[in-house]
């Protein structure tokens, strides 16, 4: 394992250093938060999908191939469909709008009233989401080096806090593009054929394992459908998501650069569905489908070949790890503290100087709180069912409809945020039925409200459109307090 191990070693010294070299560039908010709003096509294209493709992508798609076998593919491609979804028909409006946050484009859309609650619900979301991402740690460093959980997400997640509390986002993207390639040579161009191959072939794995494994709706069609309501529809709207269309140079580039990398995780999910149905052939009586990932890759893998593949599940954790860090901290600050205090910071280097402060405290919160948690999957569900069912929309509904209100959408954050969290407790977290209804009540309290209550200021809709098309101020203006 020595050569693995350096391989290891190489990447984490590797990921200190980009932290290190960001640092130098992100010398003002708009550096520090959205990398100056200045990525190209192929950088937006890699860090996007890094972000979007993290350890429950790797581990867990590999994970659910072995235990549902090509249908396993349906959690990662619904990601890749909502990506694509963002892409296609929100982002070059978002990205023109040139804000930090989502609740700030609450704010500009509603007329300035609507920021604490939803920064309140987003915040939540991004911690659990980081939360999750840092406990995929011990599962990597537990077959890298035998080592024990605490201390295992204490080291990862310290890697991911330093270099993000260095740089922000200028030292995220670089990390980012280093963890795509890493993905992209370890994941695909490596453990697939090679896991294929051990198995005998497709035809062997035909042989070998029931019929409907190699069904593409194996998995049943109502988990689909409660893939698509949370994960597609959650890229549509997540903090983490957004933060990456804010840094694409041009709305063009967050168009076709988001439209690639939404194919590229389409052709990671069938990925990982295949890699784990190889591994139901080799290892069929698995304790757990979660251990498919580390258990092909310890024992089939060659020396070198495996300390690549684990580098790239490591890069896989980190780089969402990374963006939901950086998401949570910005929401913290900007849309939660900053507006409870009912202050402003004075220049950009105060912004950098409290975001960096943020992220700081934010990494040391996630990390005890991935240290008190076992659950990966009911954390992440928790998430999700917050971000769709509080979220969703408000959101949604300011890009689509003229008629919502700030009255309207703060009813749709707090009834249908209530309702997941009680339907939640009443039914149980991994339950469907708490996305499903707190998304229905969100619905009709949003329009029931919102036609209730006097219509949004003209003047305030005239400044939105003026916004969309990219005709404003390069910066918002301080939200309404």
């Amino acid at each position: 394992m020595a050569v693995d191990y350096t391989v290891i070693v190489v990447y984490l010294v590797g990921m200190l250093a980009m932290g290190w070299w960001g640092m130098r560039r992100a010398r003002s908010k708009s550096e520090f938060l959205v990398a100056g709003r200045r990525l190209g096509p192929a950088m937006y294209s890699g860090t996007m999908a890094a972000i979007v493709l993290g350890g429950a992508s790797t581990i867990g798609g590999v994970g659910l191939g072995y235990q549902y076998g090509l249908s396993g593919a349906w959690m990662v491609f619904t990601i890749g469909l909502g990506l694509l979804a963002l892409s296609v028909f929100f982002s070059a409006r978002i990205a023109r709008l040139k804000v930090y946050t989502v609740s700030e484009m609450l704010d500009l859309r509603y007329g300035g009233r609507a920021g604490v609650i939803s920064g309140v619900v987003m915040w939540a979301y991004t911690l659990m989401l980081a939360v999750t991402s840092t406990i995929a740690y011990a599962t990597i460093f537990d077959v890298l080096f035998d080592m024990n959980r605490t201390v295992a997400i204490v080291l990862g997640g310290s890697i991911v806090v330093a270099y993000s509390t260095l740089g922000g986002m200028w030292s995220i993207t670089l990390t980012d593009m280093v963890q795509f390639v890493v993905k992209t040579i370890g994941v695909l161009l490596l453990l697939l054929p090679i896991a294929v191959v051990k198995a005998g072939g497709f035809s062997e794995m035909k042989a070998k394992l029931p019929t409907e494994y190699f069904d593409p709706l194996g998995i049943g069609g109502e988990t689909i459908f409660t893939y698509v309501l949370i994960y597609t529809f959650g890229m549509l709207i997540g903090q983490d998501i957004w933060q990456r269309v804010f840094t694409a140079r041009s709305d063009r580039t967050a168009k076709w650069g988001g439209t690639v990398a939404g194919t590229y995780c389409l052709a990671y999910a069938l990925a990982g569905a295949v890699i784990g149905t190889a591994a139901r052939v080799l290892y069929p009586k698995l304790g757990s489908p979660d251990d498919a990932f580390a258990t092909i890759v310890k024992d089939e893998l060659p020396v070198g070949v495996r300390g690549l593949v684990l580098a790239a599940a490591l890069a896989a954790v980190m780089s969402t790890s990374s963006g939901a860090l950086i998401a949570c901290a910005t929401v913290a600050n900007n849309d939660i503290w900053s507006r409870l205090r009912g202050r402003t910071v004075s220049g950009d280097h105060d912004e950098v100087r409290g975001n960096r402060a943020f992220i700081l405290i934010m990494g040391v919160g996630v990390i005890c709180t991935a240290i008190a948690l076992n659950n990966v999957v009911e954390a992440l569900t928790v998430a999700y069912n917050l971000l769709v069912g509080g979220l969703l929309v408000p959101i949604l509904g300011g890009l689509l409809w003229r008629r919502g209100t700030a009255q309207g959408a703060l009813a749709s954050v707090v009834v249908g945020g209530l309702a997941v969290i009680g339907l939640m407790a009443g039914y149980g977290i991994l339950a469907n039925e708490p996305v499903y209804y707190g998304l229905l009540s969100s619905l009709v309290a949003y329009v029931a409200v919102s036609l209730a209550t006097p219509a949004t200021d003209t003047a305030v809709l005239e400044a939105w459109r003026e916004r969309l098309a990219g005709r404003e101020i390069p910066e918002p203006v301080p939200a309404a307090r």
